[in-house]
């Protein structure tokens, strides 16, 4: 049984933690909830167009088979805070497969499968980052792989895509 000073201590506490910024929430990379919609979840603006952002994705081949090894390069002129990397079909459903290598300040998520959704894991800002994905073992048809960026607490852009990857 709680003290009634300790009720109202514990009670402000947890009134203090739900109006602290939410990007400290968020400072350790996107939730799951940003998975399918792939929009920050502590933002409210509008996402600028994909066409104007300073943010290229590479891929180190235009076609894949099966388990194969991909690198994708984040290219960007610019710093940026945050960031939600994953592979979807040309269809725009995700597809699986998994990261298996990330720099550091990065780590994976899943969403529906283990690893197969990478973020940042810290506030340090970023500019060009290289990451491996292993195909998943069944094929899944063409693929493009997606980012959205986080610039900074208001201004992101999601739909950013890469070339095709065939299958």
């Amino acid at each position: 049984l709680m003290m009634p000073s300790n009720l109202l201590l514990w009670g402000g506490a947890v009134v203090l933690c739900s109006m602290a910024s939410p990007i400290l929430c968020f400072s350790h990379g996107a939730s799951l909830t940003s998975c399918q919609e792939m929009i920050p979840g502590h933002i409210r603006a509008h996402p600028l167009d994909p066409k104007h952002s300073f943010i290229t994705l590479q891929t180190s081949s235009s076609s894949y088979l099966p388990g194969q090894l991909i690198t994708v390069t984040v290219r960007s002129s610019r710093d940026f805070m945050g960031f939600l990397l994953q592979a979807r079909s040309v269809g725009g459903q995700r597809v699986g497969g998994s990261w298996i290598r990330s720099p550091p300040g990065t780590h994976t998520l899943r969403c529906l499968f283990e690893g197969d959704t990478v973020t940042h894991s810290d506030k340090q800002l970023k500019r060009n980052l290289s990451f491996v994905w292993r195909a998943p073992d069944m094929p899944k048809g063409d693929i493009r792989f997606h980012i959205t960026v986080v610039q900074s607490y208001f201004v992101y852009w999601t739909g950013v895509e890469s070339a095709v990857v065939r299958d």
